[in-house]
């Protein structure tokens, strides 16, 4: 179950609009912007530039997009930001993905629940990636499990979230899935976003990255780090010679959806302009170009089928974090 816990949800996607857009037609943001709860350059980031420029691009807004980078939390700084002092916020989009879940899943935003924000759109699912330096002792995913199982706290796994966040489950499902009596033994080190934990990991302060393939794939091209394997029912097309965990003995997903929220106080117009305007963009030659670029496969909700989908995922990564130990 451990392994397909994203497997079977994320599949599909329907495109729906909760609003209909004559209602977003009454709207149009006068100062945009994008919150990325996490440092540049790790998938947070590149959810909010991604989409500031495409929309801009596409005349979807008459404004540059702000991207405001709001680190904290795994998500949580950004999250009662947005709540508490931005609720009615027309303007306010806010970057997404498994690791909201799992923050919410987990009791982690403190007095906080999936309600207090309106879940905008997912247009994106990504694979996990486990990588280690390129001079790394380590050549295989086993080689590497193995190390981990004889001695959990002798290797650093770095990864651009808090601890209980998705890029901290990701290696638990590993050590889970190799026999490990308590994975909540291995050693995890919390960076601010995926570009400071490849940072880490590149001057040796850790020995291993935990993230999702977009974050490594420039690293891994410029042969600065190896990636032992990639967290997907199968390989990477552009990338056929990495080969996945399932391959190597390990039935582990490390699928992350991408997508946004907003303010759950924002107008109705609002609501239904951003709807409408993310799905236009969802569909353009130019966004579907920065998808497939970062090896981002589309998985597209919207409306009513958005609430849906958040609402099972948050379910789902509450019984896995009960499962591996994180929850009681």
């Amino acid at each position: 179950m451990l392994a397909k816990f994203l497997r079977a949800t994320l599949v599909g996607g329907v495109a729906a609009l909760a609003v209909g857009p004559a209602v977003a037609q009454d709207f149009k943001p006068d100062h945009p912007e994008c919150i990325a709860p996490a440092s540049p350059g790790g998938g947070w980031d590149f959810i909010c530039r991604t989409t500031a420029k495409t929309l801009f691009d596409l005349g979807l807004i008459d404004q540059v997009m702000q991207v405001t980078n709001m680190t904290g939390g795994g998500g949580g700084v950004a999250f009662a930001h947005v709540t508490k002092e931005r609720n009615d916020d027309d303007n306010l989009i806010v970057a997404a993905s498994v690791s909201t879940s799992a923050r919410l899943a987990q009791g982690i935003f403190k007095g906080s629940s999936p309600d207090d924000v309106h879940w905008l759109a997912t247009f994106g699912t990504e694979y996990g990636a486990i990588a280690v330096d390129k001079d790394s002792e380590y050549q295989t995913l086993k080689e590497l499990v193995e190390a981990i199982k004889a001695d959990p706290r002798s290797i650093a796994i770095a990864g651009g979230s808090s601890v209980g966040s998705y890029d901290h489950i990701k290696p638990m499902l590993l050590g889970k899935a190799a026999g490990m009596d308590d994975v909540r033994q291995m050693k995890y080190v919390a960076f601010s976003g995926g570009g400071e934990a490849i940072t880490s990991l590149l001057s040796g302060s850790v020995q291993v990255f935990s993230g999702d393939f977009s974050e490594v794939r420039g690293f891994y091209e410029s042969g600065d780090v190896r990636v032992l394997a990639v967290l997907g029912p199968k390989r990477l097309k552009a990338f056929p010679d990495i080969p996945t965990a399932v391959e190597q003995g390990y039935d582990v997903d490390g699928l992350n959806w991408r997508g946004l929220y907003m303010p759950a106080g924002a107008s109705d117009a609002a609501k239904a302009f951003w709807s409408d305007a993310i799905q236009k963009m969802t569909e353009s030659p130019e966004f579907q170009q920065a998808l497939d670029d970062a090896s981002i496969e589309q998985f597209n909700n919207f409306g009513d089928d958005m609430q849906a989908f958040v609402k099972k995922n948050i379910a789902d990564v509450e019984t896995m974090s009960k499962e591996l130990g994180i929850l009681q």
